[in-house]
């Protein structure tokens, strides 16, 4: 078991039961993710889900690195990235079964979207039923024009560089 923690600064620690500090993450996508209001994962703890306080969505893949933390090559990659509300997420869960995200925001929308690809199915109260089967139309709600960013480079946040030199006019250059 471990345990996942969101903090204000856009980072998610993830700890052993223990107290030992396992792995640092810092969102990667092209979005400014801000502040982290909500976390879960999925009953077999192989997607982590974070909501912002701007609203976004972002998911990464945890099931390699907690087969074998230890493996550098067993890394965490983040994968989707998507605008869910236009406020601060306050919850948000998968539903296994048909594979959706619920997500709640501050401003009292309740919304559901795919949970592997972030296309939106709709919110909690509105006329027409849910279509969970099709996920080729791409709709989103009215307060968000973003569509899902799918991250294709592995984060580099957490990489600190060592400088061997300063920054130094050359002249010859």
């Amino acid at each position: 078991p471990i345990l996942a923690s969101a903090h204000e600064s856009s980072c998610i620690r993830l700890w052993s039961i223990q107290g030992n500090l396992m792995k640092e993450l810092l969102p990667f996508s092209e979005h400014p993710s801000g502040p982290l209001t909500a976390l879960c994962t999925d009953i077999f703890t192989k997607i982590l889900l974070a909501g912002t306080k701007e609203g976004h969505i972002i998911r990464w893949n945890i099931a390699s690195f907690l087969e074998d933390s230890q493996n550098r090559k067993n890394e965490i990659k983040e994968e989707l990235c998507w605008r869910a509300h236009a406020t601060e997420v306050v919850d948000l869960l998968i539903e296994e079964e048909q594979k959706v995200v619920v997500t709640a925001s501050i401003d009292g929308s309740v919304r559901l979207w795919h949970a592997m690809t972030g296309y939106y199915f709709g919110y909690f109260g509105q006329a027409r039923k849910f279509e969970l089967s099709d996920t080729s139309r791409l709709i989103l709600p009215s307060d968000v024009n973003d569509f899902p960013a799918i991250i294709k480079e592995e984060s580099k946040h957490m990489e600190k560089k060592k400088v061997k030199y300063p920054l130094m006019l050359d002249r010859d250059k």
